[in-house]
C-alpha cells in the first residue's frame, strides 16, 4: 500500500482585533522561578509572523529576522494602532517577567500592554517605554489579578498609535516568563474515564465503551438505566496501553443490552460516562443537520432567519455591497494575467474564512451528490427528498439535498475561464480579521491562477451533475455537462499546470502536484455519464483503475482516485463486470484492514498514518473512511462492516480520548469554539457558536497553530486537541470534512432502521435506462453461513421489458417472469461473497426496476 500523500493543512491566519483599556497601574512583584515562556515566536526564528497580528491600518512585515510595522500617522490614541499576540495564558496572583527589544525610524513612545482581548477589556499590566533609532532592551514584571491560565481570551499588544507622523517600529526577542503551571501539554484531564458515544448505540449493533484505567485485572462495570436501576453488568476486558492515545484502556462490551431509551450511564467504581441512548433518531438528526451545514456556509445570498432562526440569521456576503468589493467582477490576482473578470458570485464558503476553493468545492459536492446517488441506486432517496433541508428551495419539487449542492456546482462552472480551464480559487486580498462576517468583510477579492487541479474537479462534478439532472432540468444538465467536457479538454491540452504553493496570503494555497488521479477521476465521471469511448480508454488505460489508489490512507481533496471509484462500482457503466467486482473487492479489503485497526484500537478511529501521527483534518480522513466500510457494506452485504461504520462514529461522538464529541450539539460536551469568523462567541459573546452537526477537524499531533503549539507540546497522537476558536489546526470546520459526515450520516441513518435482515442473500439491481431500452447489472450477494454450489435468481419485471442480450448466466423469460441460472465458472459462492450478472431489454412503454427478488427459493433482501 502506498502511503498516505503529505498532510492535507493549511495556514490560517487568526488576526483578532481587540481594544484593549488603558487604565490601571503597572504590577509589581518578583519574577517566578519557573521559566515558563508564555510568547510563541517571540524571536521570530520560524521564518513567519504567525501569530502576531496587526491592527486595522498596520502593515506587519518580517525585516532581518525581526517584525517591522508601519504604522500610519494620524491616530489620536495609542491604542489606534496595534500590534499582539492572542491566547497568552496568566494565572492570578503569579508574577511575570516581560521583556522586548524595540527601535523605530522616528523616535516615539509606544507601550506594552497585558490584557483581556475581548469586552469588557479587563487589562492585566501596562508598560510605557520611550523607543530611539537605536534597539533597546526593555524589561519589566507584574503580578496578574485575573486568571486565564489556558490562555483563553488573554493577549499581549503594542499599543503603537497616537502620532501625528507615519513611523516603523520594529520589535524583536519578545518574552513573557512566569507563573506555575507550564503552558504546553497541561489542558486539564478529560472529564471522564469511561468514554462513551454521548449520542447513543443503535440496537442490533456492538455497543461498546472505552475505559481509562491502569489495572491489569478486569473490572466490574454496570449499565444505569435513566432512573439509576442498574440493567446489565459484565466485567471490561484490558487491552493494555492504547498507542494512539497514551491510555492505558480497558474495553467495555454491553451489546447484550439492547432495550431502546434515554439517559443510560456506564458505571465502573467511582467513575461514570456521559449519558447516552440507545435507540436511532440521533442519527437521522444528524443526516439532515450535517447537510444544513451548507445553507450556513452560502456565499452571495443572506441566511434567512425563518431557514436557521434569528441566531444564525445574517445578510448576504460579497456581492457588492459596502463594505465588500464583492464577487460580482472579480480580477485576477497581481501577476496572473488573465485580462478578465468573473462573475463568481454563489458557493460555499470552504471553511472559518471567506475563501472558495475549487479543489475543495469539488470533494465537497460530488459527496452530497453522491450521498443522493447512492441512496437513488439503494432504492432510498425519499429520506432525501423534498422539504428534508431548511432551505429556500426546499419547495420546488426537487430534492433538498440536490438544491444544496447545485449552490456549489453553480459556482465551479463560474470559476471556468474563457479558455476552459478552471481558477483555483477566489478569496481575500488578505487575510481577514477573525471574526469577520461576511458581509462585513472589506478586503478586495482576487481570482488565482487557473490550474489543472481545479479545472479536473469541475470537470468531474459538472459531468456527475449532468448525469443526475439529466431527468430533472435538462437544460442545467447540458450546461453541465458541456462545461465538464470543455474544462477536461482543457486540463489535456494543458496536463502540469500546478497551483502556486506560495499564494497563501487571504487563503489557503491547496497546491498540488500530482494530477493522474484527477483525470481518472473525471474520466470516469464522463464515462459514465455519456458512455463514450475516450473517457472509457481513459479509465481503464490509468493507473488507477480497479481501485488501485484505494488504500487505509483514505481520500482527502488531493487524492480522488477512489472518488471515481465509488462511481464506477455504484453506477451502471457497461465496464466488464469482472472489473467492476475487482473495484468492490478492494473496496473491502481496505475495509478489512480498517476493522483489523479498529480491533486494535483502544479509541475505534480506523485511522491510518506512516507515522503514526494524526494530520489537519483527521476527523474528516476518519469520516472517509468510514464511507469505505459503508461501501463495502452495499458491496457484500456483511454485518461486520456495518457494525464498523458506527464503530467509526463512536469515536467522532464522543468515544475518544479528549472526552468531546467532535460533533457541535451533539453530546454533553460537544466541541463549541470551532475556527470560524463568525461563529465566534468565545471572542465576541454578541456571536453565536456553531449550529448543531458541524464537524471539528480534530487532533494534530503536528501542532500547526500558535494555540496548539503553545497548549499540547508532548502530546499522544489522539489527544493533540483543545477546543479553542484560534486553534485552527486542531478545531477549523470545512465543508470537505462536513461533506464526509453527512455521508456517512445518511447512511448510517438509512442502515439504522431496525436489524439488518436475516441471513440468506441480497442482490443489488442496477440499471442505465433510454427511451427504448436497458443495460441491467445484478449482484447477487450470499449472506448465509453456507457456500452455494450454484444458484437460480427469479424476478419479475414491473414493465414490458424483455431481456435481449444478457452475460454471466442463463437468462430466460416467460411474460414478466425472468431466471438466471449460473454458469459453470460462477455457481459456487462463498458466504459473504458476491458474483455479478447482467443483460439488456428492449422497452416500449414505462421502465421500472424490479423489486423483489428470491435466490434458490429464498426471498432476499
Amino acid at each position: 500500500m502506498r502511503s498516505l500523500p503529505p498532510s492535507p493543512w493549511r495556514r490560517r491566519a487568526t488576526a483578532t482585533l481587540a481594544l484593549v483599556a488603558v487604565s490601571g497601574a503597572l504590577a509589581t512583584g518578583t519574577a517566578s522561578a519557573a521559566d515558563y515562556e508564555r510568547i510563541v515566536n517571540g524571536s521570530f526564528s520560524t521564518g513567519s509572523l504567525d501569530p502576531w497580528w496587526a491592527g486595522t491600518g498596520v502593515t506587519n512585515r518580517l525585516v532581518g529576522g525581526e517584525l517591522c510595522a508601519a504604522v500610519p500617522g494620524g491616530t489620536t490614541n495609542p491604542w489606534d494602532a496595534l500590534i499582539g499576540q492572542n491566547g497568552v495564558p496568566f494565572e492570578a496572583g503569579q508574577s511575570y517577567t516581560m521583556a522586548f527589544d524595540a527601535y523605530a525610524t522616528r523616535p516615539q513612545p509606544i507601550a506594552a500592554v497585558a490584557g483581556e482581548g475581548v469586552s469588557p477589556y479587563r487589562q492585566i499590566a501596562k508598560h510605557d517605554v520611550s523607543l530611539t533609532t537605536t534597539k533597546q532592551r526593555f524589561t519589566f514584571t507584574f503580578t496578574s489579578e485575573l486568571d486565564f491560565p489556558d490562555a483563553g481570551n488573554a493577549q499581549v499588544t503594542f499599543h503603537l498609535g497616537g502620532q501625528a507622523a507615519s513611523n516603523t517600529v520594529c520589535v524583536d526577542n519578545v518574552s513573557l516568563i512566569g507563573g506555575v503551571k507550564p503552558p504546553g501539554g497541561d489542558v486539564g484531564e478529560p472529564p471522564k474515564k469511561v468514554q462513551v458515544d454521548q449520542t447513543g448505540y443503535v440496537p442490533g449493533t456492538p455497543k461498546r465503551a472505552t475505559l481509562v484505567s491502569s489495572a491489569t485485572t478486569p473490572q466490574a462495570w454496570s449499565l444505569k438505566n435513566a432512573a439509576g436501576t442498574t440493567v446489565a453488568t459484565g466485567r471490561t476486558t484490558p487491552k493494555g496501553v492504547d498507542a494512539a492515545s497514551g491510555d492505558p484502556v480497558h474495553l467495555i462490551d454491553f451489546s447484550s443490552y439492547d432495550t431502546a431509551g434515554t439517559g443510560y450511564t456506564l458505571v465502573v467504581g467511582e467513575e461514570s460516562s456521559y449519558p447516552f441512548d440507545i435507540g436511532d433518531d440521533h442519527l437521522d438528526k444528524l443526516r439532515y443537520d450535517s447537510l444544513q451545514f451548507f445553507y450556513h456556509q452560502r456565499s452571495g445570498t443572506p441566511i434567512e432567519a425563518q431557514y436557521v432562526g434569528e441566531t444564525y440569521a445574517r445578510p448576504a456576503g460579497h456581492i457588492n455591497v459596502a463594505p465588500n468589493q464583492g464577487d460580482k467582477d472579480v480580477p485576477c490576482l497581481t501577476g496572473v494575467p488573465c485580462g478578465y473578470t468573473l462573475d463568481v458570485r454563489g458557493g460555499w464558503y470552504d471553511a472559518g474564512d471567506h475563501g472558495k476553493y475549487v479543489v475543495n468545492g469539488g470533494i465537497s459536492a460530488w459527496q452530497v451528490l453522491n450521498t443522493y446517488e447512492r441512496a437513488k441506486l439503494a432504492g432510498t432517496a425519499d429520506a432525501l427528498g423534498d422539504g428534508k433541508l431548511a432551505i429556500p428551495e426546499k419547495a420546488n419539487g426537487v430534492p433538498d439535498v440536490l438544491d444544496e449542492a447545485r449552490w456549489e456546482v453553480e459556482f465551479l462552472l463560474k470559476m471556468q475561464a474563457p479558455d476552459g480551464m478552471v481558477h483555483h480559487k477566489i478569496h481575500d486580498a488578505n487575510w481577514t480579521a477573525l471574526p469577520t462576517l461576511p458581509h462585513e468583510d472589506p478586503q478586495p477579492r482576487r481570482l488565482s491562477a487557473t490550474s489543472t487541479a481545479a479545472t479536473l474537479n469541475m470537470a468531474a462534478v459538472a459531468a456527475q451533475a449532468a448525469r443526475i439532472w439529466k431527468g430533472i432540468d435538462p437544460e442545467f444538465s447540458a450546461k453541465a455537462q458541456a462545461a465538464a467536457v470543455k474544462a477536461y479538454a482543457a486540463a489535456k491540452a494543458n496536463p502540469d499546470k500546478i497551483a502556486d504553493p506560495n499564494d497563501g496570503t487571504g487563503g489557503g494555497a491547496y497546491s498540488d502536484t500530482t494530477f493522474t488521479d484527477e483525470f481518472y477521476w473525471a474520466a470516469a465521471e464522463l464515462f459514465t455519464t455519456t458512455g463514450e469511448a475516450a473517457y472509457r480508454a481513459d479509465v481503464t488505460g490509468s493507473p488507477h483503475y480497479k481501485g488501485r489508489s484505494l488504500n487505509e490512507g483514505g481520500f482527502y481533496w488531493a487524492s480522488t482516485g477512489p472518488l471515481g471509484d465509488i462511481t464506477l462500482a455504484l453506477v451502471p457503466n457497461g465496464l466488464p463486470a469482472a472489473d467492476v467486482a475487482a473495484t468492490r473487492a478492494r473496496f473491502t479489503q481496505v475495509a478489512d484492514a480498517h476493522l483489523q485497526r479498529i480491533a486494535e484500537q483502544g479509541y475505534p478511529a480506523a485511522y491510518w498514518s506512516e507515522d503514526g501521527g494524526y494530520a489537519w483534518g483527521s476527523n474528516g480522513q476518519v469520516a472517509n473512511n468510514a464511507s469505505v466500510l459503508a461501501l463495502a457494506h452495499d458491496f457484500t452485504g456483511q454485518a461486520k462492516y456495518r457494525e464498523g461504520v458506527y464503530e467509526v462514529l463512536h469515536y467522532l461522538l464522543g468515544r475518544n480520548p479528549t472526552s468531546y464529541s467532535y460533533v457541535t450539539g451533539y453530546g454533553d460536551r460537544p466541541v463549541e469554539n470551532v475556527h470560524h469568523r463568525h461563529w465566534a462567541r468565545q471572542l465576541d459573546p454578541t456571536l453565536p457558536i456553531a449550529p448543531p452537526g458541524v464537524l471539528s477537524g480534530g487532533p494534530n499531533s503536528a501542532l500547526q497553530d500558535p494555540i496548539a503549539t503553545r497548549l499540547l507540546q508532548g502530546c499522544k497522537p489522539q489527544k493533540c486537541f483543545v477546543d479553542h476558536i484560534e486553534a485552527y489546526s486542531l478545531n477549523e470546520v470545512t465543508i470537505n470534512w462536513n461533506s464526509g459526515l453527512a455521508w456517512v450520516a445518511s447512511w448510517a441513518a438509512e442502515k439504522a432502521g431496525g436489524t439488518p435482515p436475516p441471513a440468506g442473500c441480497k442482490v443489488q439491481y442496477q440499471s442505465s435506462k433510454w427511451s427504448t431500452g436497458s443495460t441491467a447489472y445484478v449482484t447477487i450477494t450470499n449472506t448465509s453461513t453456507t457456500a452455494w454450489d450454484g444458484w437460480s435468481l427469479k424476478f419479475s419485471f414491473p414493465g414490458d421489458q424483455k431481456i435481449t442480450q444478457g452475460w454471466s448466466a442463463t437468462w430466460a423469460q416467460s411474460g414478466a417472469e425472468v431466471t438466471g441460472t449460473s454458469l459453470p465458472w460462477n455457481g459456487k459462492v462463498a458466504p459473504g461473497a458476491s458474483v455479478s450478472a447482467g443483460f439488456n431489454t428492449s422497452s416500449s412503454g414505462t421502465q421500472t426496476d424490479p423489486s423483489s427478488f428470491s435466490v434458490n427459493g429464498s426471498t432476499c433482501s
